[in-house]
């Protein structure tokens, strides 16, 4: 079976990669837009402490967190180390030692279902410091053992790399839908009609675009996020737990004494690639505001990404009933590193026309209202 998979963030190359290894032809698309969120995005994989109620979207992001386990080992197997992952915990930090009681009592109560969260303890702001030094004096927390963090473009490099090595192909250019009375056909890339059986739109923010010359609206709109790379030169921070504060910023540390801050959500922008100026003012006053001991932090890297957010606030994920062939897997938002892997599995499973391993309604792009 041949399958043409468009967009070749995370959640594109993991579907390449899961069709290669059930040994599909297959051939990868990206047009390289800048601001794709798999370049961009911080890569915290710690669903517990969220407190979104959606028990669908939990689900799902639980189920992307545990699955990490096995195509880390399947990747290594493969000869793929440099994946960027890595389980270093995290800190849910306050001032406020009623709020870090209601955090440690749903950490509690989600543990009972998910032991991959290790182990759950008070810190007080002495043993906070110990973990990650930066932060204020004045903060205690909740630490959760089995957080991770993972770069996704060294993930997402990994994916793609072992994916060639079982044959997948790869294009650069825009890919646009080819669709006849029998459902898919393929898609044409820089005037090259590419033929396929199935075709997984898996372009992010900008997805919906492959799908308006057939009227199909897909409910996924880019959100701006803007996120800051530090560096502390000379400080092993490989490490260093993922810190989590009240508001939707946070910080997380990798192995190259680098800090990332961050992010703004700014709705609306639009696929405008810009730093600016209230982005980063907001960026820095959340970071410095829980974090003071990085105002000494030499600017690294600032990143932009849009991140491909689901209007009905779950993620996309589905193959559409009346045009054989067509899968869809986008909108995972702020969590595309969190689910995004798993995603790619169950997307590569409705190309090859499988039955999906878990329910796949509530996340359906194409169900009543959807288009």
């Amino acid at each position: 079976m041949k399958v043409v998979v468009v967009g070749a963030g995370i959640v594109g190359t993991s579907t390449a990669y899961h069709l290669a290894c059930k040994g599909a032809d297959v051939f990868l698309v990206d047009r390289k837009d800048e601001g794709q969120a798999t370049a961009a995005g911080a890569g915290i994989v710690c669903p517990w402490l969220s407190k979104r109620r959606s028990v669908n979207w939990y689900r799902l992001a639980r189920t992307g967190t545990r699955y990490y386990a096995t195509l880390i080992s399947q990747l290594e197997e493969d000869g793929e180390t440099a994946v960027g992952y890595a389980r270093i915990g995290a800190l849910a930090v306050s001032r406020d030692s009623d709020e870090l009681d209601a955090i440690e009592e749903r950490a509690r109560q989600k543990r009972k279902d998910a032991p991959e969260m290790g182990e759950i303890s008070r810190l007080d702001a002495q043993e906070v410091q110990k973990l990650f030094p930066p932060l204020h004096e004045e903060l205690s927390a909740v630490h959760i053992t089995g957080a991770a963090r993972v770069d996704g473009r060294l993930l997402s490099q990994a994916l793609k790399r072992s994916a060639r090595k079982r044959g997948v192909k790869e294009c650069t250019g825009e890919a646009q839908l080819e669709v006849s009375g029998v459902g898919v056909t393929g898609v044409r890339v820089n005037g090259e009609k590419i033929r396929a059986d199935a075709v997984v739109v898996a372009a992010g923010a900008w997805s919906a675009e492959l799908l308006h010359p057939f009227q199909l609206k897909l409910p996924v709109e880019p959100q701006r996020g803007q996120i800051v790379h530090l560096r502390l030169p000379g400080t092993d921070t490989s490490r260093w737990p993922v810190v989590l504060p009240e508001s939707s910023h946070y910080l997380l540390a990798f192995d190259d004494s680098r800090i990332v801050v961050g992010a703004t959500r700014e709705d609306g922008s639009g696929f405008d690639y810009r730093v600016t100026a209230g982005g980063l003012e907001e960026v820095f006053r959340e970071a410095l505001s829980v974090a003071p001991g990085l105002a000494d932090g030499t600017v690294h890297d600032i990143r932009v990404g849009f991140r491909p957010m689901s209007l009905r606030r779950l993620p996309l994920i589905g193959a559409h009933p009346h045009i054989p062939g067509l899968v869809v897997a986008t909108g995972m938002g702020p969590t595309g590193l969190t689910i995004g892997p798993y995603a790619g599995k169950l997307a590569a499973g409705l190309a090859l026309g499988e039955e999906p391993e878990v329910d796949l309604e509530p996340f359906n792009p194409f169900r009543t209202g959807g288009q």
